[in-house]
């Protein structure tokens, strides 16, 4: 018989780790728990404040009505999940798990056997001038050729002098340079602050204005020097507007962030439509402790993308979850050695 439960962890950040919407410290998520025949499956349901659409006020409830429904014998993958995506990912992730026998072998792929890794971007978080100067330092000496800048937090003039540093010193083809804006511009300084942008060959912005705004982010896409990304816009979107919603917008990229838009099938149907409408894509992670971190990667490692992923979230916390994910010469590895503990969350 099919059991599930859940326990919560708080994850303790290694620094603040600032975006245009405030400053994080600690960061909760929950693992659903299910087990059958003696084997244990786990996923993780991980939100983000201000970011996930998963009601908040009625969170644990629902996770609470989850697992009595399990233990009551209904099969999950008939409850409606629609409204909470976290949970839709942590239950399609302990699912995979489980029918793993608990090995964390989700997809099997020349990554989980630790021969090939997964190109990674560097993510640099926003701060004072020297904290930001200081990682992007660290990423560079640690191999990285993609770096991905969060700004909007800082005066932008200031912003300006960072990513121009960056210039002096890198050019285009040795390192490149992603921007993730998390809606931090207003519809009507967006195209002053992206022209000012380009002259340091940006490859891309993610989300310059808040999501929900698809006529001026149209307008956006239209005259940007600076290829844009939409990220938060994925969001919350009704399936019958998905199609609608990249027609409309025509961004040259999309992300995609299986715990916040519901999982991989989901993302699946997103890649699909942007792949029907000559719209490219890549893969991020989105705070997840290494459990979330593991599913989305091994399924990205079976997608056949060359770009640069958002993957380098393992390193983020103190009290990670161990496990056989390790980066090198920015790419993430699986080094199956390792092994994992899962101790704290089982206990």
């Amino acid at each position: 018989m099919l059991t599930a439960r859940y326990t919560t962890l708080n994850l303790d950040f290694k620094f603040p780790a600032g975006t245009s919407r405030g400053v994080l410290l600690h960061k909760p998520s929950s693992f659903l728990i299910l087990e059958k025949d003696g084997y244990t499956g786990i996923g993780e349901c991980s939100t983000i404040p201000d970011l996930s659409i998963d009601p908040q006020d009625s969170y644990v409830d629902k996770l609470n009505e989850l697992c009595k429904r399990i233990n009551d014998g209904f099969d999950p993958t008939t409850i409606d999940l629609q409204k909470y995506p976290s949970i839709a990912f942590g239950l399609e992730t302990a699912l995979l798990d489980l029918a793993s026998k608990g090995s964390k072998n989700l997809f099997p792929s020349s990554f989980t056997e630790g021969e090939k890794g997964i190109p990674i971007n560097g993510l640099v978080w926003m701060g004072d001038k020297a904290f930001m100067q200081k990682q992007i330092r660290q990423k560079i000496e640690a191999g990285y050729h993609c770096i991905k800048l969060k700004i909007g937090a800082n005066d932008f003039e200031t912003e300006l002098d960072i990513i121009s540093a960056i210039r002096k010193q890198f050019s285009s083809s040795d390192i490149e340079i992603r921007l993730d804006a998390n809606g931090a511009f207003s519809p009507l300084e967006a195209t002053d602050k992206l022209n000012r942008l380009s002259v340091f060959n940006i490859h891309s912005i993610e989300q310059p204005i808040r999501q929900h705004q698809w006529d001026a982010m149209e307008d956006i896409c239209i005259n940007s020097p600076i290829p844009i990304v939409l990220d938060e816009e994925l969001i919350g979107v009704k399936p019958e507007e998905k199609e609608y919603l990249l027609k409309k917008i025509k961004p040259a990229y999309i992300i995609l962030k299986p715990s916040l838009i519901g999982g991989f099938k989901q993302s699946e149907e997103w890649i699909n439509l942007a792949e029907k409408h000559d719209i490219s894509w890549w893969v991020t992670s989105a705070l997840e402790s290494n459990i979330g971190l593991n599913a989305i990667a091994q399924w990205t490692a079976t997608l056949g993308s060359d770009l640069p992923q958002g993957l380098g979230t393992g390193q983020l916390y103190h009290n990670n979850i161990p496990s056989p994910l390790t980066i090198d010469q920015a790419k993430l590895y699986y080094r199956k050695e390792t092994g994992w503990d899962v101790s704290s969350i089982l206990s």
